[in-house]
């Protein structure tokens, strides 16, 4: 099988998770938290975008490899016709977005899981996922700056921001009262927001590639997914803070 046929088998794998999950992302979103359904269609999506973001990684892998081979259609593009910048974007830059969305969610996960014993959040499995993320931002930024596609380095900041409120979480000997469902909710939201960057980016790529630089399509996920994020977690904090206030009347 050649290199270009396989990358095609990983495009197909790629979608038939990612659409779906793409798709599910709003049903936890909508559904009444807690409830049945909330539980349910978010295992799901977790499910589905750890198969989709393995798929990617190893997309970017064969892309590291063969950029040309596995990117037939933009050989002689006037900006990503060089082997360099295939690497750099649809290699590198995919690969940290990979990682980013395995780091989200197997966390917003594990939120869920260890809320009753916040220690077990601490063990090697986690840790190490924290470290690849790092070092993964970390490469992006470089290889960004070694093509001048700043834009991979202000992507990489993502992943120190995520991997900076993961750790601060993590680490706490003593975390607030339902810091772990507003973790949850950064983690899982983060998500979606990681893999609507890849969609409409890289989806731009391939078949209007003028678009896939644009910073207009690459923060519209960020500020849809950031407002989510503030909205809900004041949801779930709400009777919380309720009760502190009437407490303290």
């Amino acid at each position: 099988m050649s290199m270009h046929h396989a990358f095609e088998l990983l495009i197909a794998a790629h979608i038939i998770t990612g659409a779906p999950g793409l798709a599910g992302f709003w049903v936890p979103i909508a559904a009444r938290k807690g409830s049945r359904l909330h539980r349910l269609s978010g295992q799901v999506f977790v499910g589905l975008m750890l198969a989709t973001a393995s798929f990617a990684a190893m997309m970017a892998t064969l892309t590291l490899l063969e950029p040309l081979a596995t990117h037939p259609k933009l050989a002689g593009h006037e900006i990503f016709g060089h082997p360099e910048i295939i690497r750099g974007i649809f290699g590198w830059m995919m690969l940290f977005l990979a990682i980013l969305t395995i780091n989200l969610a197997w966390y917003g996960r594990a939120c869920i899981l260890n809320r009753t014993d916040h220690a077990r959040h601490r063990s090697p499995l986690n840790i190490s996922l924290q470290v690849v993320l790092t070092a993964a931002a970390l490469n992006c930024a470089v290889q960004g700056i070694l093509i001048g596609q700043w834009m991979m380095v202000g992507m990489s900041i993502i992943g120190f921001a995520t991997v900076g409120t993961n750790l601060w979480f993590m680490l706490r000997s003593r975390p607030q009262p339902l810091e772990w469902l507003t973790e949850h909710i950064k983690a899982l939201v983060g998500t979606g927001i990681s893999v609507y960057t890849a969609f409409l980016a890289f989806g731009a790529v391939r078949y209007v590639p003028e678009l896939a630089l644009s910073p207009l399509l690459w923060s519209i996920p960020l500020i849809v997914g950031v407002s989510l994020i503030l909205y809900h977690q004041r949801a779930a904090t709400a009777p919380l803070r309720r009760a502190r206030t009437k407490a303290a009347a």
